[in-house]
């Protein structure tokens, strides 16, 4: 039975797969052209899945070796150097950068996948393997998707990775979440995601949170899971494709696009 560090670096496998195929055809035109991340085109969303492999990569060596983990001078070099590319040089690295980070995560045998404790600063305490690639994939997939919509306003996060992130979203409230934006407005909506079998409340007030289903809700939000991740971080504007969004209650889906205006 596979594991979840299995499943994990099985999607970032396909997603990076994928990618590759897209980027392969992308012309100097499509590398300027804006992406669904705010203020950067789609050679600066590769430059930062590019350099976010490398730190990335560096990070999950540092943990399987059981040596001093990158620090933030290390990030700088890393990220400095991409900005100072051109976009084809973006385009050509990233391909690299990724491959041999899922190649990495790819190595590890069962008992690696298992065993492994990989430390980053900003995290309380080591985690294993399972965890430092749904980050990745959080990363990765979100990003895949600012790059996809430059071309298709209907693209969708990748539905295989969607289910593996939905744990990631309380971790992300705290700081992608403005409840400011609400002007005083408060309620409990009901989330029920429409393809896979996950409900849980959304409390929205003067800070943002998520619970358990309540048992009494002001409101209820249905969507699938690709959707909800969308909404959360900010991917689901009046400018794309209408997505099978219902919602009742007090709040209407632009407040929610306020509350989650992304990153």
């Amino acid at each position: 039975m596979a594991s979840s560090a299995d499943r994990v670096i099985a999607v970032l496998r396909s997603g990076h797969d994928d990618l590759a195929a897209a980027v392969a055809r992308f012309t100097a035109d499509d590398l300027g052209r804006p992406s669904g991340a705010a203020e950067w085109d789609v050679s600066q969303v590769l430059s930062h899945l590019g350099s976010g492999a490398e730190i990335n990569l560096a990070t999950l060596e540092a943990g399987i070796t059981g040596s001093t983990p990158p620090d933030g001078d290390f990030n700088k070099g890393v990220w400095a150097k991409w900005d100072d590319a051109s976009r084809q040089e973006r385009a050509d690295w990233v391909l690299t950068a990724n491959e041999a980070l899922v190649k990495r995560y790819e190595s590890l045998d069962e008992q690696e996948r298992e065993s492994v404790r990989v430390t980053y600063s900003w995290m309380p305490a080591p985690v294993d393997v399972a965890a430092s690639g749904t980050m990745r994939l959080s990363e990765f997939a979100l990003h895949a998707w600012d790059v996809a919509v430059a071309f298709d306003p209907a693209a969708t996060v990748d539905a295989a990775a969607a289910p593996l992130l939905l744990g990631q979203m309380s971790h992300m409230l705290g700081w992608v979440a403005k409840p400011e934006h609400l002007d005083g407005k408060a309620a409990t909506l009901a989330v029920e995601l429409t393809d896979v079998p996950e409900s849980f409340g959304l409390v929205l007030g003067p800070e943002i949170s998520l619970t358990a289903a309540p048992a009494e809700a002001d409101g209820t939000l249905r969507l699938p899971a690709e959707t909800w991740l969308r909404l959360v971080t900010g991917r689901l504007k009046t400018e794309h494709a209408a997505a099978p969004v219902k919602l009742d209650g007090p709040l209407t889906l632009d407040d929610l696009r306020r509350v989650f205006p992304g990153f």
